[in-house]
C-alpha cells in the first residue's frame, strides 16, 4: 500500500469522525474463562484460544502464556502496525524491520514477598531496527509519530481510568 491508497482508505473515516466525534469512540472487548483444573485463564483472541498461566518465576510450568509477555507482544504488534502506517503516510521506504520490547519485573511484588516491591513492570523498552535509506530527520519524525499514535504505547504511557467490578454467577 502506498501513501495515496492509505489516505483514500482513511479519508471517509476521518471525515465521519470530524463530523460526528462520538462515532470515533469504539469499545474493544476481551473475554476469558477461568480454567477449572489449573491456575490458568482461557482468553478468546478471535483467532484461537490463548491459555494464560503463571510465569515460571511465580511457580508456573512455562507451558501457558504469560500475561506480561502478552502485554509486551501487544505493544510490539501495535508499534509495528503504527510504524508501518506512519512510514507509508510519510513515504519512507522500509525494506525490512523488527520491533522489540522488553520489560523488567520484580516478582517479589507479585508474590507478596516484599510489600515495597512494585507489582507490574517497572520499566519497558521499545526498539525498532529499520532497514531504510531515509535520512535521519525523517526517521526521527517516524519514531516521534509512531510513539504518538501507537495506542498501546500511549495507554501505558498515560494511565487510563480503570474500574474493577465483580458479580456472582
Amino acid at each position: 500500500m502506498d501513501a495515496t491508497a492509505l489516505r483514500e482508505m482513511q479519508a471517509p473515516l476521518k471525515n465521519r469522525y470530524r463530523e460526528t466525534p462520538d462515532s470515533a469512540v469504539v469499545t474493544l472487548k476481551a473475554k476469558g474463562t477461568l480454567d477449572d483444573t489449573s491456575i490458568a485463564c482461557k482468553v478468546e483472541t478471535g483467532r484461537a484460544l490463548a491459555v494464560a498461566g503463571l510465569h515460571p518465576a511465580t511457580g508456573g510450568s512455562g507451558l501457558e502464556l504469560c500475561s506480561g509477555d502478552m502485554l509486551l507482544e501487544a505493544l510490539v504488534a501495535c508499534a509495528g502496525v503504527t510504524v508501518k502506517a506512519v512510514a507509508t503516510a510519510l513515504e519512507i521506504p522500509l525494506r525490512a524491520g523488527t520491533v522489540s520490547a522488553e520489560g523488567d519485573l520484580d516478582f517479589r511484588g507479585t508474590l507478596g514477598v516484599d510489600k515495597e516491591a512494585p507489582v507490574g513492570f517497572r520499566a519497558i523498552r521499545l526498539s525498532f531496527a529499520l532497514d531504510t535509506d531515509a535520512p535521519q530527520e525523517k526517521l526521527d519524525q517516524l519514531l516521534k509519530l509512531t510513539e504518538r499514535y501507537c495506542v498501546v504505547f500511549q495507554t501505558l504511557n498515560h494511565k487510563p481510568e480503570l474500574a474493577v467490578t465483580q458479580t456472582r454467577g
